[in-house]
């Protein structure tokens, strides 16, 4: 059965103002830690999970994944495949941007990280002492990362406590809505 509002909807005009500002805060992010906070003050996990794993369909069907593989890898159904699908063949510019631009960083990565050559490695590893400087910068480096990546799971298990506060707010708002039902009957 449908259901009906007795609140009126917003104007096209209100909507497509909504959908401006959103996109101006988005553009305002600059980096992984400001997007995991503003990601996990708009949305519940989940919500957050299933444009993760939009965004890994997009990325495993660009790649020429077929559908059975993505379900498996994913734990996704085919129409969540194919209405990914859809949305790459529309446009699917966005994807294909941030794709690009995910993909790029990572080649930049990796390209600094092998700047000095291989047989450098094994002289540090038999002069450490004269390599000493770098090698604790390395592991600074190396841990600082790794303090990036316990601040964002941090982040994601504060969502999953939002999720408990948004059951706790629901039932207290359909207790108090049985309540005024029974005192206007």
């Amino acid at each position: 059965m449908a259901k009906f509002s007795k609140i009126p909807k917003l104007t096209k005009e209100e909507r497509e103002e909504l959908i401006i500002r959103f996109c101006s805060a988005v553009s305002q992010i600059k980096n992984v830690a400001e997007a995991a906070n503003f990601i996990q003050d708009i949305m519940s996990r989940q919500e957050a999970e299933m444009l993760a794993k939009r965004l890994k369909i997009a990325e495993l069907l660009i790649a020429g994944n077929k559908y059975a593989e993505i379900c498996f890898a994913l734990k996704v159904s085919a129409s969540t495949i194919s209405r990914v699908y859809e949305w790459l063949k529309q446009s699917g510019a966005g994807y294909r941007l941030v794709l690009e631009r995910m993909k790029k960083d990572n080649f930049l990565k990796e390209k600094k990280q092998k700047r000095v050559p291989d047989c450098w490695d094994s002289i540090k590893r038999k002069y450490p002492l004269y390599f000493w400087p770098q090698i604790v910068l390395d592991e600074i480096i190396k841990s600082a990362k790794e303090k990036d990546k316990n601040r964002l799971r941090m982040i994601i298990r504060k969502m999953d406590k939002k999720n408990a506060l948004y059951k706790q707010l629901n039932q207290a708002l359909l207790s108090g809505r049985s309540k005024e039902s029974r005192i206007k009957r």
